[in-house]
């Protein structure tokens, strides 16, 4: 009898055992990718602005999350875009977790090097192409690094509107998402380790025309975070397309007033205000969420097909130094979408710059209590809108001829559902 009871409280304990998560760790790493010498910016297609100077310093920042076998990353690169093909350069520099799990999403900046090697006229490249070498190399070295700095960690995770002049929409001022998601990790001593921001905006105050090598806003953002809490920061951007911007308006100059337009203030210290509010909004909104002791953590990846109906984004495919993989016969690529559970929170990346309606469209159908969309994460090609936006104004023309087709925006909506609906939703906070 006594020897049953033991067996049965041995293979209950089992049961506990194998119920319960393991410990989740979490280590935070950065590198400059600062060009020297200095080489020409990009603010998109089209020829680079020499350089005549820099303010702050391009980084590749790494936040690695460690439970049981799974390991994610989350990586920022200061830098306007960040094609799939030469994230796969960054994978094969770091083995030990999966090439699905690490999102490499680019902030967008209007002051850093062209990372697309975009075709030119008679098949002149445009953009450095030791330069790109030289961003893989340092990416993987901060993703290595955060994999050495892995520590027992607990999460902090919350979303709220961020109040103040920080972002607005170019062609219609408030059609833009005005909502921030933070992801605190933390000691178990309650120690930061690492600040993510999520958030829609284009980091384009100073843009490439001033010729200033900078990560613009995103620089004191992540600067501030890390003086006032410690730790390292990183800023992720959302669905920022079409023409979700810094809010750097002086609002007593208008320029149209009858198209709501305004001049602008393309200073460094804009650049400061606008990213120091974006870090004391941050601190706000996660300051009181509770502490998840033991949070979940898995990562779902798949392969996507886009049709490419853009001539000029066809050309470019074929044309590029970098060897864009495609499907020539039915002219399309195929690029990948994550969705990451991670505590309380759900996180779904893409490819491209989604316009704000797709955006809330999609988190409106996610199932964490925090809702998180990585943009310019995997790949990078160019705007996302929805079929009927597509070509539908004139204010559009430019996003359009950029976007890979009418049927972009469909189909990141169908998978982005996809996944939502295959993958379990995440635990509730203290669940």
């Amino acid at each position: 009898m006594l020897r049953n009871r033991f067996l049965l409280v041995v293979v209950f304990s089992l049961v506990l055992t194998s119920l319960a998560r393991a410990e989740l760790k979490v280590g935070v790493a950065k590198t400059i990718i600062t060009p020297d010498p200095l080489i020409p910016i990009s603010g998109g297609i089209g020829p680079g602005s020499p350089a005549k100077g820099k303010q702050g310093e391009l980084t590749a920042r790494a936040m690695v999350f460690e439970q049981g076998e799974t390991k994610v990353a989350f990586v920022q690169l200061d830098l306007i875009g960040f094609p799939s093909v030469l994230c796969a350069r960054v994978f094969k520099q770091v083995p030990r977790i999966p090439a699905d799990n690490i999102l490499i999403g680019s902030t967008h900046t209007h002051s850093a090097p062209n990372c697309y090697g975009f075709p030119g006229p008679g098949g002149k490249v445009m953009g450095d192409l030791k330069y790109m070498d030289f961003v893989c190399n340092q990416a993987a070295v901060a993703i290595n690094q955060a994999l050495d700095n892995l520590q027992p960690a607990q999460l902090k995770i919350a979303t709220g509107e961020a109040k103040g002049k920080i972002a607005y929409n170019y062609y219609a001022p408030e059609l833009y998402d005005p909502r921030m998601s933070v992801i605190q990790a933390v000691t178990p001593e309650g120690k930061t380790i690492a600040t993510l921001v999520n958030y829609a905006v284009h980091p384009e105050v100073l843009g490439a025309a001033l010729g200033i090598v900078s990560p613009d806003l995103v620089g004191p953002l992540c600067d501030k975070l890390e003086a006032d809490l410690g730790g390292t920061a990183l800023f992720m951007n959302g669905a920022q397309g079409g023409m979700i911007t810094a809010d750097n308006r002086i609002l007593d100059r208008p320029s149209e007033p009858l198209k709501a337009k305004w001049h602008d203030a393309r200073t460094w210290e804009e650049c400061v205000r606008i990213g120091e509010l974006m870090a004391s909004e941050a601190e706000r909104i996660v300051k009181d969420a509770p502490v998840q002791a033991d949070p979940g953590l898995a990562c779902y990846a798949a392969q996507v097909k886009f049709p490419v109906e853009s001539r000029l984004m066809w050309a470019i495919i074929l044309g590029s130094p970098l060897k864009y993989p495609h499907n020539a016969d039915d002219k399309s690529i195929t690029t990948r979408m994550n969705l990451v559970n991670l505590g309380n929170a759900q996180i779904i990346t893409i490819p491209g710059e989604a316009l704000p309606n797709i955006g809330y469209y999609i988190k409106r159908h996610m199932r964490g209590e925090n809702n998180l969309l990585f943009g310019l994460t995997n790949d990078a090609f160019g705007y996302i809108l929805t079929k009927v936006d597509f070509m539908s104004f004139e204010r559009y023309e430019y996003i359009s001829e950029t976007s890979l087709g009418e049927m972009t925006g469909e189909v990141l909506i169908e998978n982005a559902l996809k996944l939502v609906e295959e993958a379990p939703a995440p635990a509730k906070a203290g669940k």
